[in-house]
């Protein structure tokens, strides 16, 4: 693990999504975090372009799958894709800016849902055009997942905090500029900063889950900033095309200034 300071720009994205997330219409959240996130632009219906998947009644509200499978067919390109949960404290999830050249991709990872509410998926193509799809999600009952601690033992959380692991997802690739997707994986509590430690009744601090980028050599598969509405232990499913190089490289950072680095092997290059 390596220590570094946290990027300005990635506090700012914190600070925006909180912000977002106190706003005064709760019962109408999304004009709020239109403004907030993508400001006067025109967000397009992204049916035909982009399909959501998401549990209608999710089994476990502490980690909730979202997928998000996108194909622009026009020439097009993919530049960001934001996971959106209106009723959250921070309702922007993640937001994925994408490195390679694709206009078509899949994305997928794991969020905290607070009570029952709409989650978005909007996606910006290589010409500013923005697309959004939504989906109502029911909230199962039970304690808010913002303000339920963290599952596991403190010690083996802390101990185990930054380890990562990549695992292929159907056959891995076997030739250079092939399409492959992999599943990274990450320990880590992602403390939200709203979880009341019983014993000192003092609250935890926050610890998110900051940054995560993924690399094939020098260049950028995809660079994510996240939340505290990524769940525990953050996942994220994605897809690239192997290229020039046999590794993929897996940067983590949290708001503790804390860096985990690892590379993964993924087959030949060419």
């Amino acid at each position: 693990m390596v220590r570094r300071s946290v990027l300005p720009s990635v506090l700012l994205a914190a600070i925006v999504a909180a912000a977002a997330g106190t706003s005064a219409y709760a019962g109408d959240r999304w004009a709020d975090i239109h403004a907030e996130a993508f400001g006067a632009r025109t967000i397009q219906d992204g049916r035909g372009i982009v399909t959501l998947t998401a549990p209608y009644r999710p089994e476990d509200v502490r980690s909730v799958p979202l997928a998000a499978d996108i194909a622009l067919k026009d020439g097009r390109t993919v530049r960001t894709v934001s996971f959106i949960v209106d009723e959250n404290p921070s309702p922007v999830a993640a937001v994925f800016r994408l490195g390679e050249a694709r206009s078509q991709i899949r994305l997928a990872t794991n969020i905290r849902l607070d009570q029952q509410s709409d989650v978005r998926i909007v996606v910006e193509a290589s010409d500013g055009a923005l697309y959004m799809v939504e989906q109502l999600v029911k909230f199962a009952g039970g304690q808010a997942s913002c303000s339920a601690p963290p599952m596991g033992d403190p010690d083996e959380i802390l101990a185990n905090m930054g380890k990562m692991d990549l695992t292929p997802v159907g056959a891995p690739p076997s030739a250079s500029r092939q399409a492959a997707r992999a599943r990274f994986e990450l320990n880590h509590p992602n403390h939200t900063g709203m979880v009341l430690d019983q014993i000192t009744l003092h609250y935890v601090p926050l610890r998110m889950v900051s940054r995560i980028e993924a690399r094939q050599g020098d260049a950028l598969v995809f660079e994510m900033t996240g939340s505290i509405t990524l769940a525990q232990n953050p996942v994220v499913e994605f897809d690239y095309v192997t290229g020039n190089s046999t590794e993929l490289v897996l940067t983590a950072e949290d708001t503790d200034g804390a860096a985990w680095i690892r590379r993964f092997p993924i087959g030949p290059a060419g």
